[in-house]
């Protein structure tokens, strides 16, 4: 049995909520330059410009990438042969988001569904844990904006639909969406499981890397499948038209009931911020 204080979990879900708020993944970087090179719009190349000039500005200044840094979100892997002194781990995530969005000066989004008054101090995080083998703790934080979250949408469809009513609907979520979720997008989707889980396979799936590969086939020519469809949309960056309507299309999914065929669509905005940490 291996032992981690809370202090660690503390200071590194601090730390973690702070650098993803100010710098943006390396991959994301990547992907905006590589579309700004194929665009044709004036507009959509001057869009990927600001885009670059305000994740360099962000990190030369400490500022936040976004005004809206977002609700906090969590997917934990806690090995079995690992216990946590001081205080239990979903406490000492939470004291991690007050301490880093505190130092780091970001907004504090957390509020009271009905009489929107403010937590004050972005808690309570949602967390996701795993028990997993092993003595190691795992920690992805990803920061989701309010703007991106609204645009996503969960449906039960039918079984006979299938793939053909999968793509149908994540097409027509996205063009619905339009420039609201500020595009381009990466787009995570969640097929099977029950009503709840595809959301969360959904939301998952957005911690992966763009320049990935799905390692199931299918999955991958899925997802290939649909980025084409959905930058043949047009909306482009910032929906001021153009090639690029979304960065990346990525798929989770888990067996489902055989009367059901769940679909979670949950979009992401271009500052697709995250991290993953493992103590």
């Amino acid at each position: 049995m291996r032992t981690i204080d809370a202090s660690l979990i503390i200071d590194t879900v601090a730390r973690m909520c702070i650098d993803s708020n100010r710098y943006l993944p390396t991959d994301v970087r990547d992907s905006f330059a590589r579309n700004a090179a194929r665009e044709e719009s004036p507009a959509a190349r001057e869009v990927f410009r600001q885009l670059t000039e305000n994740f360099e500005l962000a990190e030369q200044t400490g500022l936040p990438l976004c005004q809206d840094t977002g609700l906090a979100v969590f997917f934990v892997d806690v090995g079995e042969d690992l216990r946590v002194a001081g205080m239990n781990i979903r406490e000492a995530i939470n004291e991690g988001v007050r301490t880093g969005y505190a130092e780091g000066y970001l907004r504090k989004s957390a509020c009271d569904p009905l009489t929107r008054t403010n937590t004050r101090d972005n808690t309570p995080a949602v967390i996701h844990f795993d028990i997993v083998p092993g003595d190691k703790l795992k920690i992805a934080f990803m920061a989701k904006g309010g703007g991106s979250e609204n645009m996503s949408r969960v449906t039960m469809l039918a079984p006979a639909q299938g793939w053909p009513g999968i793509r149908k609907f994540v097409i027509e979520r996205v063009a619905e969406a339009g420039p609201n979720p500020c595009p381009p997008t990466v787009v995570g989707i969640g097929i099977g499981g029950t009503f709840d889980y595809a959301p969360i396979l959904a939301k998952k799936a957005l911690l992966r890397k763009l320049d990935d590969a799905n390692p199931d086939p299918k999955l991958a020519a899925m997802e290939s499948e649909l980025l084409e469809a959905l930058n043949r949309l047009g909306i482009g960056p910032m929906g001021l038209g153009g090639k690029t309507t979304c960065l990346g299309v990525k798929i989770a999914m888990s067996p489902c009931h055989i009367a059901s065929l769940p679909l979670a669509v949950n979009i992401q905005c271009h500052s697709s911020r995250h991290q993953e940490v493992e103590l």
